[in-house]
C-alpha cells in the first residue's frame, strides 16, 4: 500500500511533497547546504566476450536494437536534444514502443521541443507514463492541464547529469542520435546531413545507461574521428535514412533582435558591464542564443574593440557571432556546450580553440568543481522576477509550463548574473511580488535590466558602489514593480488545483518548487 504523501515547507518557503512518482523527495535546503553521500552509480560490468570481435555492432533496424536491448514495460528511455526542433529520433523510438505494446515508459530527454507533440497520443494511451525533462510548448500545456499519468520532473542540464551520476535516475536504454558514427559506436555530431556540432548532452547517457544504442544517418568506416561518444560504451549501432530535419536542427534561431526595446536592453546591459569594470582584459562571459543575448554579445564586441580588450574565454552555445569573435582574436577560447548554427559546427570541427564541453565539466554540481563559477558575467532570461530577485524560467504568469530550465540554474553560480528582461510582456508585468514558480533563488541573481531601469541586488554592494555617479538609470526592484503595475495594473495570480504536475529540481537534486495543474475555469 502506497504511503500517504506529506508536505514540507522547504528552505525557500515553498511547499513540496514527500514523494514524486513513488520516490522520496529531499526538500531544497538552501544554496550549498545539501551535502550528498554515498558513491556514484555504476552500470553493469560488460565483457568483450559478448560483443562482435570485429567491432561491428550494427543491427538492421532501430526496432531490432530496442528489442535486443530488452525494451519492456516500465523502463526508462533517454534521448538528447542536439537535434532540437528537427528531431525525428525520439518520435521513432516511441512509435516502435507503441507498436510493440510496451507501456508505462519514463522518457528522460535532455530537452523536448514542439516537434515532440507527436508523442501526446502515447502519453494518453499509457505508452509513456511521464516525462523527466523539459516540456516545451505542447507537451508542457498537456502536462499543465493534468493529463499526464505521472508527475514530470524538470532539471537543469547539470542537474540531469547529477541525477544519472548519483543513481537518482537509472537509464535502462539510452538512444543517442549522431550525425556521424562508425559500426563500433564511436560517434560525433560534426559531419553529415544531421550535423549538430556537439553530443555533450548524451555523455551521461553513454556512460551510465544499462544499454546504449547509437543511431546515425551517416555511417562511416571505423574509426569515426574525432569521437565525442566512445564506442566502448555502445551496445548496438543502427543506420537510418534520416535523423531529423536539417532546417530545424540548425536553423535561423541565432539572429540578433531587431526590436528597438530589446536592443536598448542589450545596450544597457553592456554599458552596465563596461561601467562596473566587468569587461576587462582577460574577462570571461556567457550570453545565450536568444535575440537579446546575441545583441549583448555584439555590444560587448564594440566595447572590446574600442578598448583593445580580449576575453580569455566565452562559454557557449556557439553561434556565428561568437565564432567571428574567436576568429577576430577578441576571444581566446570558446568552451562550447551546444552548437546553434552551421558556423558553430564548422568552427568546432576546424578550430582547436573551439573546445567541446559537457554538462559534467560545465555544470555538474556533484563534481569536484565546475566551470560556472569561473565565468565573470552571464546574461540570462526569465519569464518572471520578484522583489526578492527570485526568478522563474519554466512557467508564465498564467501558470502554464511552457519552457525547460536548460543550463539556466547552473549559470547562476557565475560571478555576476544579469537578467535583461522587459518590464512587461503582453501588458502583463514581468517584475512581480512573488514568482509563480521558483527556479532560482534571489541570492544568486545580481542585476535586473529593464527598459525602464536597472535594479541591483542589495547584496551586491560592490556593484552599487561602482555605478555611483554614472548616467545608468539605477532603481530599486520595488520601483520597477510599481512602474509595471502603473502601466499594466496589478497582475492576477494564476489559479491551480491541488494536483502536482511537475517538480522543479535544484542543481543538487533537492526539490525547490512544484508546478500544479492549471485551473482552467479560472482562466
Amino acid at each position: 500500500m502506497a504511503k500517504e504523501i506529506t508536505w514540507t515547507r522547504n528552505a525557500a518557503g515553498r511547499m513540496v511533497p514527500s514523494a514524486i512518482n513513488g520516490k522520496p523527495v529531499i526538500p531544497y535546503q538552501g544554496v550549498g547546504k545539501y551535502a550528498p553521500t554515498g558513491h556514484k552509480h555504476g552500470p553493469p560490468i560488460p565483457s568483450c566476450r559478448d560483443y562482435p570481435p570485429d567491432g561491428d555492432k550494427r543491427v538492421a533496424s532501430l526496432k531490432e536494437a530496442l528489442v535486443k536491448a530488452g525494451l519492456r514495460d516500465g523502463m526508462t528511455l533517454s534521448t538528447h536534444h542536439h537535434f532540437r526542433n528537427g528531431d525525428y529520433l525520439a518520435n521513432m523510438i516511441f512509435d516502435i514502443a507503441h507498436e510493440l505494446g510496451v507501456k508505462d515508459l519514463r522518457w528522460f530527454p535532455s530537452a523536448s521541443f514542439p516537434c515532440h507533440e507527436h508523442l501526446i497520443p502515447y502519453l494518453e494511451d499509457g505508452t509513456i507514463h511521464h516525462i523527466e525533462g523539459s516540456m516545451n510548448g505542447p507537451l508542457g500545456r498537456f502536462a499543465s492541464e493534468g493529463k499526464m499519468k505521472g508527475t514530470g520532473v524538470l532539471r537543469s542540464h547539470g542537474g540531469r547529469y547529477q541525477a544519472v551520476q548519483d543513481g537518482e535516475v537509472h537509464i535502462d536504454i539510452a538512444v543517442i542520435g549522431a550525425a556521424c558514427a562508425d559500426p563500433f559506436g564511436n560517434a560525433n555530431g560534426l559531419y553529415g546531413p544531421s550535423a549538430t556540432g556537439l553530443l555533450g548532452f548524451a555523455l551521461a547517457d553513454s556512460q551510465y545507461a544499462d544499454k546504449v544504442i547509437v543511431v546515425t544517418d551517416n555511417m562511416v568506416p571505423f574509426p569515426c574521428v574525432p569521437w565525442q561518444i566512445q564506442g566502448n560504451y555502445v551496445d548496438y549501432t543502427v543506420e537510418v535514412d534520416k535523423l531529423g530535419d536539417p532546417e530545424k536542427i540548425i536553423s535561423g534561431t541565432t539572429r540578433i533582435t531587431r526590436s528597438p526595446d530589446r536592443l536598448y536592453l542589450a545596450e544597457l546591459t553592456a554599458r552596465f558591464c563596461e561601467v562596473t569594470g566587468i569587461i576587462h582584459e582577460g574577462f570571461s562571459f556567457q550570453t545565450g542564443a536568444g535575440g537579446t543575448s546575441l545583441a549583448v554579445g555584439e555590444y560587448f564586441r564594440e566595447i572590446m574593440k574600442e578598448k583593445g580588450i580580449k576575453a580569455r574565454f566565452a562559454r557557449g552555445g556557439s553561434n556565428k557571432y561568437l565564432v567571428s569573435m574567436l576568429e577576430e582574436g577578441l576571444v581566446e577560447y570558446i568552451l562550447d556546450g551546444q552548437t546553434f548554427d552551421l558556423e558553430g559546427v564548422r568552427s568546432m570541427a576546424e578550430n582547436p580553440n573551439h573546445v567541446w564541453t559537457s554538462p559534467f565539466t560545465s555544470y555538474n554540481y556533484h563534481g569536484k568543481g565546475n566551470f560556472a563559477g569561473m565565468v565573470d558575467v552571464v546574461i540570462l532570461g526569465a519569464t518572471e522576477v520578484d522583489v526578492q530577485f527570485n526568478a522563474n524560467v519554466v512557467t508564465h504568469s498564467d501558470g502554464y509550463l511552457l519552457h525547460g530550465i536548460g543550463g539556466w540554474q547552473n549559470c547562476l553560480f557565475s560571478k555576476t548574473v544579469i537578467l535583461p528582461i522587459p518590464l512587461f510582456r503582453d501588458r502583463i508585468p514581468v517584475v512581480v511580488d512573488e514568482v509563480t514558480t521558483l527556479c532560482g533563488p534571489g541570492e544568486l541573481i545580481d542585476v535586473i535590466v529593464t527598459e525602464r531601469g536597472i535594479a541591483i541586488n542589495p547584496r551586491r554592494k560592490d556593484l552599487i558602489e561602482k555605478v555611483k555617479g554614472s548616467d545608468l538609470p539605477v532603481k530599486s526592484i520595488e520601483q520597477l514593480k510599481e512602474e509595471a503595475e502603473k502601466i499594466c495594473g496589478k497582475p492576477r495570480k494564476a489559479a491551480f488545483t491541488d494536483k502536482v504536475i511537475a517538480a522543479i529540481k535544484w542543481v543538487d537534486g533537492t526539490v525547490i518548487d512544484v508546478v500544479r495543474q492549471v485551473r482552467k475555469d479560472e482562466g
